[in-house]
């Protein structure tokens, strides 16, 4: 199962760029950029990586995005992942960035699409790993900013393929964000929402509601309302599930008690991603395994969770078919 699981072909729906950055990157970049961080060496850096829930993360993670200054950084933050899903045998990435994270510090918004960008672009001719791009408004942050941040991105249309909502999900309703995907829907974007990650169902349903997304980021709590999972089923709605995440930020205690493969047995359009894999200790193929070892499955089941994340993918039919015609051929000759 271990080599099955490193080999099949994998399609990632839910990752953010800076949280990528590993501890030997965070050095180099502080270093390059002469930036003081408040750690002195590599095994500080995982100690710091103790969270007991979501705000205690992006505390740190805030703190991390700091190093990235230049176009080059961007770049070679996003190659260094590009590598890592060559290793993890992932052919397909949608990746979040945080623009508001780095243009409140005072870097454009060029120098951050345009470095993530360059990477993709590279990937994709070097790796043979096709991409999109994705921009997430950050939900502590008001609507003033959010519109503010959705101008910048009108530039780059042909580089940013949707907008996303993600930070902190208590005291931050979709509500609040209602106005600006209205507009980000206006302006041709795709737009997906984390929710159901730390709020309840309910949390679920406004953002489906309200911002009329495409794809629930996260939404393991929907398993609050057994009504609502079986809504969610017959509507294959995409939830883009981050395992090892929900165990580091204490969603569950235990990768036994996540609900990701009795979610995918009742037909929900469940995904397997890996969030922020710097701080929580995985990427891909670790998710995977994390998820197959804790639970017995067959291999067809584990296979499912890229099968859903092509039907869920933002890509042209073509290529959908393209890559699960890759996923059946590799599932036969491994059964």
């Amino acid at each position: 199962m271990k080599r099955f699981i490193q080999f099949l072909p994998k399609v990632e729906l839910h990752l953010h760029i800076e949280g990528t950055l590993e501890p030997e990157l965070m050095f180099e970049l502080a270093a390059r950029n002469n930036i003081k961080i408040p750690f002195d060496s590599f095994a500080e850096v995982k100690d710091a990586y103790s969270f007991h829930n979501l705000q205690s993360f992006l505390d740190i993670y805030y703190q991390g995005a700091n190093v990235l200054i230049t176009e080059q950084d961007f770049f070679d933050l996003t190659w260094a992942y590009l590598l890592r899903c060559k290793n993890d045998n992932v052919v397909h990435t949608e990746v979040f960035f945080d623009p508001q994270t780095h243009t409140d510090r005072g870097i454009s918004f060029d120098t951050v699409v345009n470095g993530i960008d360059k990477a993709l672009i590279k990937a994709a001719k070097e790796l043979d790993i096709s991409s999109q791009l994705i921009m997430c408004f950050l939900r502590h942050l008001d609507e003033e900013s959010a519109f503010a941040t959705l101008a910048q991105a009108l530039e780059h249309k042909d580089k940013i393929i949707g907008v996303g909502l993600d930070s902190s999900e208590n005291g931050n309703p979709a509500s609040k964000f209602e106005r600006v995907f209205e507009q980000s829907l206006r302006e041709g974007f795709l737009t997906v929402a984390h929710a159901g990650e730390e709020g309840p169902a309910s949390s679920i349903r406004d953002a489906l509601a309200l911002l009329k997304i495409t794809r629930i980021d996260h939404g393991v709590r929907c398993s609050d309302d057994e009504n609502f999972v079986e809504e969610l089923a017959k509507l294959r709605m995409p939830l883009t599930v981050c395992p090892l995440s929900n165990i580091k930020l204490k969603v569950f205690e235990h990768m036994s008690q996540h609900n990701i493969v009795e979610l995918l047995r009742k037909g929900v359009c469940v995904t397997i991603n890996s969030d922020d894999p710097a701080y929580f200790g995985g990427y891909m193929t670790d998710n995977f395994m994390a998820v197959g070892e804790a639970h017995l499955m067959t291999k067809a089941e584990i296979a499912q969770f890229t099968f859903n994340a092509i039907e869920a993918s933002f890509i042209s039919d073509v290529e959908k078919d393209r890559l699960f015609a890759m996923n059946k051929a590799y599932l036969a000759l491994n059964m």
